[in-house]
């Protein structure tokens, strides 16, 4: 799922060939969830035509033929290859909650699908440590299109999988809007998944937006080299993959309502960190600010989709899944483009980071009720 950061973590190198400002990479980001709008709404039909598996592979295709598209080097390509990755990245968390939810122990569903989301930083991770080398070795393009080969080969390795975990597939199942207005109507009529989804855009937003702007802040504002910058990228994500396995844990015996509660306060004082960094600061302040928004900002989801799969009404948890999602793009539309205006129009990335800080504390907030609620136990999902 990482393979789409190659753009914005390339971005010093693509503007030295395009002139395209590095600080629009926001953009690239906002246009990835844009394409996912489409696609995300539409995971439970196509779950139930082409099974979570072959779907998975169908995902990966897309986002290599996203990448292949941005080599040609035109704004216009670039904007369609952020499109095109996003029809790809929209159903690929779904297809995976939809797997694990009826496969997760219920006493260990959040470490289950917090192992299951270790993934994405891993996979940010992988891009941070090799797209820099591969871009100064191969140049931009080379570096891409490298990282679409790299989707393409993730989606051959799938295929011994298919045969036993999509044997519950229906070929003769529609893709229509019905589904995936049934999808969407979630929001509407489970009012604790609804807080559930909001929070996930609250913290997206600090999420993505560090991930997408770490390096360019980094060269931009500190002054680092790239291939430094993309370390604290990759030591930051290796924190966030190793903050999704403790947070799962410890959500499994003291409730993940509690630590998601704490992940969003730890994620707002990391970002106000951030927000005041400056090239004097010793280098391994820097990555230990990373490192901890890492931990925090990056380590919440697989905690919150278990929360999300618990709530979602019984053979809905793809369903829930692809409405969470399709409010986080939503979000994802308007943060990361609203970051890239704000360093635009201040030269700096101190209000971007504080504004992050502002909406984890907002997530923060949504999840009092939620806590008041399941304070004697946890509550049954909503029903329809």
């Amino acid at each position: 799922m990482g393979a789409f950061l190659g753009v914005p973590v390339l971005a010093p190198l693509i503007a030295e060939d395009t002139g395209i400002p590095p600080g629009l990479a926001g953009i690239n980001v906002a246009l990835v969830y844009a394409g996912s709008l489409v696609s995300g709404p539409l995971t439970g039909p196509l779950i139930a035509r082409l099974g979570p598996v072959r779907l998975c592979q169908a995902a990966l295709s897309v986002i290599a033929a996203g990448l292949l598209l941005a080599t040609l080097g035109r704004l216009s390509a670039l904007i369609a290859s952020a499109l095109v990755c996003g029809f790809g990245h929209g159903p690929l968390t779904p297809a995976g909650s939809h797997l694990l939810h009826d496969m997760a122990p219920p006493k260990a569903r959040s470490f289950v699908f917090s192992l299951k989301q270790t993934g994405v930083p891993g996979g940010a991770m992988l891009i941070g440590l090799i797209a820099p080398p591969l871009g100064l070795a191969l140049g931009w393009r080379g570096g891409i299109a490298s990282l679409a080969l790299l989707a393409v080969l993730t989606a051959l390795a799938l295929q011994p999988l298919r045969r036993s975990l999509d044997a519950g597939r229906d070929p003769t199942a529609r893709i229509g809007l019905a589904g995936a207005k049934a999808s969407l109507g979630l929001f509407q009529s489970q009012p604790k998944l609804r807080a559930i989804a909001l929070v996930g855009a609250a913290y997206g937003v600090s999420q993505f937006c560090f991930s997408s702007f770490f390096v360019v802040f980094q060269t931009e504002i500190l002054n680092y080299d790239l291939l430094l910058a993309g370390l604290n990228l990759s030591l930051s994500q290796a924190a966030g993959a190793a903050g999704r396995l403790l947070w799962g844990v410890i959500a499994d015996i003291a409730g993940p309502l509690f630590v998601l509660s704490g992940l969003g306060l730890a994620t707002a004082a990391a970002a106000v960190t951030l927000a005041f960094a400056e090239p004097h600061w010793p280098p391994v302040l820097v990555a230990a600010a990373g490192v901890a928004m890492g931990a925090t900002a990056i380590g919440w989801n697989g905690v919150l989709l278990s929360e999300t799969a618990r709530l979602a009404p019984v053979g809905q948890a793809g369903a829930a899944t692809g409405m969470l999602s399709f409010v986080f793009a939503l979000s994802m539309i308007v943060a990361p483009t609203g970051f890239s205006a704000l360093v635009q129009a201040t030269g700096t990335y101190v209000a971007s980071f504080i504004a992050c800080s502002v909406c984890a504390l907002f997530g923060v907030a949504l999840l009092a009720p939620l806590r008041r609620t399941s304070a004697h136990g946890p509550s049954p999902p909503d029903q329809p």
